[in-house]
């Protein structure tokens, strides 16, 4: 990989007292954003940066990272999920992109788990850092909506794009694919994006709500996730939309959890994980082996039905979140069965750069713990607002191309509605019920 031309980084955290709303400790116009059910953290400023290409991207960031933990001092006394020296992260999903992958070190991380509040600062130039609680900032006048409009991807394209995948399942070359959409749109100049964080936080308060270098969105998919040596992973594959009442949904439900076609595409996405960690497992300490239930439970979120499975397991000896994530990116869940025949179809199929849409986003600390999710039910936005959301579906042998657009038309709901201002600006109370 290349050099690393990392500083010397030098880290504090501390404890401070309950401080209300995190994101308002976010900048309002490149936010730094890790949240769920009202935990988490946001940061703002940028002590180092590392960008990554190509193949190896992945692997290089976890050798970079273990370089500036190497050189760095860190003084954390609060040691909770999320203090301490900390980067977050966004990798693009394919090799081919064009998206930068990156991890930065950010100079100032606000943030709270449970009853415990901590600020964290970094410095890069040798200076003694100071971590203190900064004035709270209010969400400015301008809010972060849009209209989104197809792109390349038609409904029509869409369709034929889906045939193209089934000869290729019926001729024996793939079992499963993943095909994405994407949709275009501008935020208002000086738009104050923590708004459009805050209602993607309030109406999905169970999913990852993210940005991280303009990635930004609430997944629902957990990729992987690394604390005190404990990995959980939650596969989802396997979607149905909700009833319009309780008997509609209760009927919804059910047809997922015995749908054949739904089943296949989840097995191949469990197996396709479990395979991925097994190759990092090195039984060399006692319980390192990995789990995962044998049939999937139904996840209700507002506007969808999924099917999961959730994997568990020790941390091999050596190993970091870094090194999962490596190891299982991309899942058959976003990309297909097999992964190489999978990544062909994807990039001869889809008409546009997916960047780092269904590709890793999250964050990871000096001792290798961190928590990572799929970037779904999001979008690419840049410095100038020019946004590019993405949704996709797993086409098998009995995919029918009217549903899976349907799909994907509800896969766009949380982004789109978010960007129409269709949801609360403010997160949902802490303790507020959540559907599981």
């Amino acid at each position: 990989m290349p050099a690393v031309n990392a500083p010397r980084l030098r880290a504090r955290t501390i404890e401070v007292p309950h401080f209300g709303d995190l994101l308002r400790f976010a900048s309002p116009t490149s936010p730094l954003v890790w949240l769920r059910q009202g935990d988490g953290i946001v940061a703002s400023g940028r002590a180092w940066r590392g960008e990554f290409t190509g193949e190896a991207r992945i692997p290089d960031s976890a050798e970079a990272w273990r370089q500036v933990v190497e050189s760095a001092d860190i003084d954390d006394t609060v040691n909770t999920t999320g203090s301490g020296l900390v980067a977050f992260g966004a990798f693009a999903f394919a090799a081919e992109s064009g998206a930068r992958s990156v991890l930065e070190v950010p100079e100032l991380i606000v943030g709270r788990r449970g009853a415990v509040s901590f600020v964290t600062a970094i410095t890069a130039d040798g200076s003694e850092p100071k971590p203190r609680l900064p004035e709270a900032q209010p969400f400015g006048e301008t809010d972060a909506t849009a209209i989104l409009e197809d792109g390349l991807m038609s409904s029509d394209e869409h369709r034929r794009a889906i045939d193209r995948a089934l000869d290729l399942i019926h001729t024996g070359h793939l079992s499963k694919v993943v095909l994405a959409r994407e949709q275009h749109g501008r935020l208002p100049a000086g738009a104050d994006r923590r708004r459009l964080l805050a209602r993607l936080a309030s109406a999905y308060p169970e999913c990852w709500t993210y940005a991280v270098d303009g990635l930004t969105g609430t997944s629902p998919e957990t990729l992987v996730r690394v604390l005190e040596r404990q990995v959980s992973a939650r596969v989802l594959a396997g979607t149905a939309p909700r009833g319009a009442d309780e008997e509609a949904d209760a009927r919804a439900e059910a047809r997922l959890r015995h749908s054949e076609k739904n089943l296949a595409e989840h097995r191949y996405a469990v197996e396709s994980a479990l395979a991925s960690l097994e190759t990092l497992d090195t039984h060399d300490d006692p319980g390192t082996g990995l789990t995962s239930s044998r049939v999937p439970f139904t996840l209700k979120l507002p506007n969808l039905w999924h099917l999961a499975s959730d994997i568990r397991g020790t941390l091999p000896t050596g190993v970091t979140v870094l090194d999962l994530v490596d190891a299982l990116h991309p899942t058959a869940a976003v990309g297909g069965t097999p992964t190489p025949a999978a990544l062909d179809a994807i990039l001869a199929l889809e008409p546009f750069d997916r960047q780092r849409y269904a590709g890793p986003v999250g964050w990871v600390g000096a001792g290798g713990d961190g928590e990572w999710a799929v970037a779904l039910r999001g979008a690419e936005i840049d410095a100038s607002g020019s946004i590019t959301a993405y949704a996709g579906g797993g086409i098998v042998a009995s995919s029918d191309a009217s549903d899976e657009y349907r799909e994907t038309q509800l896969k766009f709901r949380p982004i789109v509605e978010a960007l129409r201002g269709e949801a609360e600006d403010e997160p949902r109370p802490r303790g507020a019920e959540v559907m599981r």
